[in-house]
C-alpha cells in the first residue's frame, strides 16, 4: 500500500509517533524500494528548502520527506508547507510530525481539510487503553496471552508506553506457549510498580501478613513508598466505582472506561466490603499519600498503617 501524497502525524505521545512514522516509511519503501529519503527540521526551516525536497529527480525516483519539529515551525515553512499542501507533488510523500500545541494550526486545519490522513498519537492513560495497547500486541504477532497477565505487565512497565511496548516484544520472542501471570512475574516481578500492585492485592483480599511482608521487603530494598500508596489508591479506587454501578459487567465497563473481566473481578471484590470499610481505607489511603509526599517524618509508618486498615476492614478475613 502506497501511503497518501501527505500524511500528518500530531499528538504528544513519543513512541506512538515514532512507530507511525516507522510504518509509513516501511509503505513507501515497499512501494518504491528506491526511495529518496531526507528529513527537515521545521523548527530550523530554510525558505524552499521544501520545494527543492520534493522536486522531481533527474533519475525519477520517488521521494519521501519527513518533516520533524512542526510544532516549533518558523514562518519560512508554515508559508511555505501552507502552500505545497494546495499543490502537492505526485511522487513525493511529505509526512509531517507535529507533537502537539497551538503553534501551527492554520497548517493542521489545511492538512485536514484536503482530506489527508491524520495519525493521532495521543497518551495512554487509562488502564484500559494500556490493556487493549498489550492485547493488540499480541494478537498482532499471533501469540496468546492470559487477562490476568495482561494486567500484570501493565501494572509493572505501563508507565511508559515504550517500555510496555518493549516488554511486549521481549515476551512474545521469548515464549514458548501462552504467557501467564507468573511468567510476567518472572520477568517484571521485581519492579517497584509490580511489587506495589502484590502489596495492594494482598492488602485487598485481607491478608495483613502477607501484603505488610511484602511491603518490608520492598521498603528494605529502597523501594519509593510514593507508587506503593498509588497502587492502593488504584486499587480502592476501581472497587468504589464498580461499586457505585449498576447493570451488566459488560454496561458497567462501557459506562466506566474499563475492560469488562476487571469490572467483574472488582464486583468479586466488593462483596468483601461494607461502605464503611471502604470509606475507611479510603481515608487512611489518602492520609499515607499526603504524609509519603512530605507531611510526615515516618513515610514507611504511613503506608503501613493504610495497609493495616485496608486488610483490617475486609469483611470475613
Amino acid at each position: 500500500m502506497t501511503p497518501a501524497q501527505i500524511v500528518l502525524v500530531t499528538g504528544p505521545e513519543e513512541y506512538l509517533g515514532i512507530r507511525a512514522m516507522d510504518r509509513v516509511r516501511a509503505q513507501v519503501r515497499a512501494a518504491a524500494p528506491d526511495v529518496e529519503l531526507s528529513r527537515i527540521n521545521a523548527a530550523g526551516y530554510e525558505p524552499g528548502a521544501l520545494t527543492m525536497q520534493v522536486s522531481p529527480s533527474l533519475f525519477g525516483e520517488s521521494k519521501l520527506i519527513e518533516v520533524e519539529s512542526v510544532e516549533a515551525m518558523n514562518e519560512a515553512f508554515l508559508a511555505d508547507a501552507l502552500a505545497y499542501v494546495q499543490h502537492p507533488e505526485p511522487d513525493a510523500v511529505v509526512v509531517l510530525r507535529h507533537a502537539g500545541g497551538a503553534r501551527g494550526k492554520k497548517l493542521l486545519d489545511a492538512v485536514k481539510k484536503g482530506g489527508w490522513p491524520v495519525v493521532d498519537c495521543q497518551p495512554l492513560k487509562k488502564d484500559a487503553d494500556k490493556i487493549s495497547f498489550v492485547t493488540s500486541e499480541f494478537k498482532a504477532a499471533g501469540r496468546r496471552i492470559n487477562q490476568d497477565a495482561v494486567q500484570a505487565l501493565v501494572n509493572a512497565v505501563g508507565a511508559d508506553l515504550s517500555e510496555l511496548a518493549a516488554a511486549c516484544s521481549q515476551l512474545i520472542a521469548d515464549a514458548t506457549t501462552t504467557v501467564t501471570s507468573e511468567t510476567v512475574d518472572r520477568y517484571y516481578g521485581g519492579r517497584i510498580e509490580a511489587t506495589a500492585f502484590k502489596v495492594a492485592d494482598a492488602a485487598m483480599a485481607g491478608n495483613a501478613p502477607l501484603a505488610l511482608s511484602t511491603l518490608r521487603h520492598a521498603l528494605a530494598t529502597g523501594a519509593d513508598p510514593v507508587p506503593l500508596v498509588a497502587a492502593l489508591a488504584a486499587k480502592l479506587r476501581t472497587v468504589a466505582r464498580v461499586a457505585g454501578a449498576s447493570g451488566s459487567s459488560v454496561q458497567i465497563a462501557a459506562e466506566l472506561g474499563m475492560q469488562p473481566w476487571l469490572v467483574e473481578q472488582a464486583q468479586r471484590d466488593v462483596r468483601r466490603w461494607t461502605p464503611e470499610g471502604l470509606v475507611r481505607s479510603i481515608q487512611a489511603t489518602a492520609e499515607a499519600d499526603a504524609q509519603v509526599k512530605g507531611l510526615s517524618r515516618d513515610p514507611v509508618y504511613a503506608v503501613e498503617h493504610a495497609v493495616t486498615v485496608i486488610a483490617m476492614s475486609v469483611q470475613g478475613r
